[in-house]
């Protein structure tokens, strides 16, 4: 990779956990990637009048990427309605290199070698490990247990059919809250949420490799995100639309600014990763990007009052020694 790509995606990396804190803040999830998906569809339709339609060839894999990015949003909101941000992030994101890694080289036949492949190793399994260790005895994060007001704000959110159907019916846990996070006391791992964010690092992984396929097609990158960010960022406001009706505006108004800075953010971010993935290899690419982990941990102790603690530490570790052998390698 060059310094151009390294800075790119590094700049990615923070930029979609800042968005993703952003999402998190807001005690609606509904609401929340209700907003970042308008934000984003407004930011696609902006630039799909300037940009070049991407060729033909490129629309499969856009609509297919299209409709993966509307499952990973919705499991992306039940793992941070019932986990920490800082452990849930961790998990989501370092799932999907190693997993990039496998599906590069299965269906695009990006081999990497042995340097990149030693990195993605490192990288992925060490931050998956940590964040799991950091989930032993994790008490239910504040903002996850905060019973039947930030449950579902409202039975809306619960209803949420496409969205939440894809991650499962189960915000039903609004007055039982404690039941989905282990044992609600402390005493235990938090399972479902952990299997909601193993689930949305798979999602991850998924439409990396099929956007890596797409935008390679499509002969404009620009095109590419704009189009994806406008089909994507349909799905959820319009199911929003059609449960909450006329109390969504009003619901809408005192985080409107903030989800659509979200919106905003997500496509700058997953821009400079589309536009890395033309000039770089996929997996590498990914690794590097989950460099965002470190971010989101820092954010989850500043902002959340999340503890950072050795684990953490360790993670960045990791992560700095995983991005040392994968630019070793290129």
């Amino acid at each position: 990779m060059t310094p151009a790509v390294v800075a790119a995606v590094l700049a990615a990396a923070l930029t979609h956990a800042t968005w993703n804190a952003l999402a998190h803040g807001i005690r609606d999830q509904l609401l929340a990637f209700t907003l970042v998906g308008s934000g984003g569809a407004l930011c696609g339709a902006a630039l799909a009048c300037f940009a070049p339609l991407p060729a033909a060839g490129a629309w499969p894999p856009l609509l297919f990427s299209a409709a993966l990015h509307v499952v990973y949003q919705a499991l992306l909101m039940r793992s941070f309605r019932m986990g920490e941000f800082g452990q849930m992030y961790p998990i989501a994101r370092g799932t999907a290199p190693l997993v990039v890694t496998v599906l590069a080289a299965v269906f695009v036949h990006e081999m990497p070698d042995g340097w990149q492949l030693a990195g993605v190793l490192l990288a992925s399994t060490g931050l998956v490990g940590v964040a799991l260790w950091g989930l032993r005895g994790a008490g239910r994060s504040p903002h996850a247990g905060s019973g039947s007001g930030d449950a579902v704000s409202g039975s809306g959110d619960a209803a949420s059919g496409s969205g939440d159907a894809a991650a499962g019916s189960g915000d039903a846990a609004a007055g039982s809250g404690d039941a989905a996070s282990g044992s609600g006391t402390g005493a235990g791992p938090q399972w479902p949420a952990l299997t909601a964010a193993v689930c949305t690092g798979l999602a991850i992984a998924s439409y990396t490799v099929v956007d890596g396929v797409g935008v390679r097609a499509a002969g404009s990158p620009l095109g590419y995100i704009a189009w994806l960010m406008l089909l994507e960022g349909l799905a959820i406001p319009v199911w929003a639309l059609l449960t909450r009706r006329r109390a969504l505006v009003a619901e809408l108004r005192p985080v409107a600014l903030r989800g659509l800075l979200g919106g905003a953010l997500s496509v700058l971010a997953y821009g400079l990763v589309l536009w890395a993935q033309t000039r770089a290899p996929l997996a590498p690419v990914a690794a590097l990007r989950e460099s965002s982990i470190i971010a989101g941990a820092a954010i989850g102790a500043l902002f959340f009052k999340e503890r950072f603690g050795w684990p953490r530490t360790a993670a960045s570790v990791l992560m700095v020694g995983g991005i040392a052998l994968m630019l070793h390698g290129t």
